[in-house]
């Protein structure tokens, strides 16, 4: 069991660190490779970068549209992010495992504040796949694999919880240790590939919007909204968040 728990946390991290570092490098150069050559085609090439500017830091910190449509889903959504962003990358032991696998790290927060945050995100994430259930509207538009990432980004985080704050067994703790790392790892793997790419991809979907999806133009597909006068922009986005 060592010797497998140190594999994932070692050579098997580290590759798939450098999976998901080089896919989402690739994936962001095809995105901005397809956006200069919408833009290099596009009779219409006014863009209001400023508005750009204005929609992507609203979409990257949403607290101020929460409240404004499916208030309680998009709460959780938002503490769920919030968790999966900051627990992993700020807690003590990963600082240490960021720092063996890529050869640097930066300072750690506190424990107390790292288990809080990470409780939250458990009880998010099944709030999410809750609503996604029972919630009408999300459970027509929901499919077998939203449910499977929601549990799969669930289960380092519900298992690393219990391995800082159980009474667990020595063989208790190696299993859920080997089910938090390998789960981890995997989610690193699936990133590049997979809707999770959405953790990058999100940051340019307003320059998407604005450069590449023209109405009568770039784009073919229906739906659009009108943005400003004699022009309309798809409201689809680059990328599809949980």
């Amino acid at each position: 069991m060592d010797a497998w728990i140190a594999f994932g946390r070692g050579p098997l991290f580290r590759i798939a660190f450098a999976l998901m570092l080089l896919g989402l490098l690739r994936l962001l150069f095809l995105t901005l490779t397809g956006i200069v050559e919408a833009y290099r085609r596009s009779p219409d090439k006014i863009v209001n970068w400023r508005e750009v500017r204005r929609q992507t830091i609203a979409w990257l910190i949403p607290a101020g549209r929460l409240w404004n449509q499916r208030a309680g889903y998009s709460s959780l959504s938002f503490i769920f992010h919030l968790g999966l962003l900051i627990s992993p990358l700020f807690l003590v032991a990963h600082a240490r495992l960021w720092r063996g696998g890529i050869g640097f790290a930066w300072p750690a927060l506190p424990l107390s504040l790292i288990n809080w945050l990470t409780l939250l995100a458990i009880l998010a994430g099944l709030g999410l796949i809750l609503a996604r259930a029972f919630g009408r509207s999300t459970r027509k538009l929901s499919r077998t694999q939203d449910y499977f990432w929601l549990a799969l980004l669930i289960a380092p985080f519900l298992t690393g919880y219990l391995c800082v704050n159980a009474a667990a067994g020595p063989r208790a703790y190696e299993w859920l240790m080997l089910v938090h790392i390998y789960s981890a790892d995997l989610i690193l793997l699936l990133v590049p590939f997979t809707k999770l790419s959405h953790c990058i991809l999100s940051a340019l979907s307003q320059v998407v919007t604005a450069v590449a999806c023209r109405w009568g133009s770039n784009c073919s597909s229906v739906g659009c909204a009108a943005r400003s006068p004699g022009r309309r922009l798809c409201s689809r986005d680059a990328g599809q968040k949980i």
